[in-house]
């Protein structure tokens, strides 16, 4: 693997590039993901016209938020620092029939090649994976056409995730690898709001978003101590 740029974890991204061939496999490491995309699409689709919309995808991983927003009819365009990850997407269109521009590149630099050339953007479940997330926020919104709506998802700065999402996703239930999350980078909201407000971007929703392991069953809540998705749009 090729040097990290800046804002990116070398660690991080050999961690998911391993996960790269099991990425599609609902009951494998990624099972997680595929139970909790459906509740993502869900909030995107209630908040934004996705049918005909430019699209990015920030983080796409193996592509399963990806192909479910072409599914909708948007064109998307997915980037990803992981080329293991990447391959496995770009194979999984041959098995889906859809169109995906997966691209290995840094959401800095194509921040800076494409500013305002979407009209949403997704960053699911990337944030605290990152050395400096507001920089990755500042560029996410420079990607966006002005009032053009940024999805972001993450994890709380609170005991509560720490127990549910490291202690008993990671040591108890072993639904993901340890080591997936670093508790020092979760993302409290009222840090996520004063970054996108800093970059030009008003905060217009936060909703929590609950799972049961178990019942392998994700929802939307009012609570937003753990999981919580968060609905932005570039001002004017």
């Amino acid at each position: 693997m090729s040097a990290a740029p800046a804002n990116a974890d070398p660690d991080e991204l050999a961690r998911f590039g391993a996960l790269a061939q099991r990425w599609w496999d609902p009951e494998g490491p990624s099972r997680p993901l595929h139970d909790l995309n459906p509740v993502r699409l869900d909030y995107i689709r209630a908040r934004a016209t996705l049918r005909g919309a430019r699209v990015l995808d920030v983080g796409c991983g193996g592509g399963l938020l990806s192909e479910a927003l072409a599914r909708e009819g948007a064109s998307v365009t997915a980037i990803d620092l992981a080329p293991e990850v990447l391959e496995v997407a770009r194979l999984h269109l041959l098995e889906s029939g859809l169109s995906v521009d997966y691209r290995e590149v840094g959401v800095e630099q194509l921040a800076a090649e494409q500013a305002g050339r979407y009209q949403v953007v997704t960053c699911m479940e990337l944030l605290e994976h990152v050395p400096d997330p507001a920089a990755l926020l500042s560029a996410c919104v420079r990607l966006l056409e002005p009032g053009g709506t940024l999805f972001v998802s993450t994890l709380n700065r609170t005991p509560k995730a720490w127990a549910l999402a490291v202690l008993g996703a990671e040591y108890v239930l072993r639904l993901l690898p340890r080591g997936t999350h670093d508790y020092t980078r979760f993302i409290r909201p009222s840090e996520l709001g004063a970054w996108l407000r800093a970059a030009g971007a008003g905060l217009e929703d936060l909703s929590g978003l609950a799972y049961d392991p178990l019942q392998r069953r994700a929802r939307l809540t009012g609570d937003v101590s753990v999981n919580y998705l968060a609905c932005a749009r570039r001002l004017p």
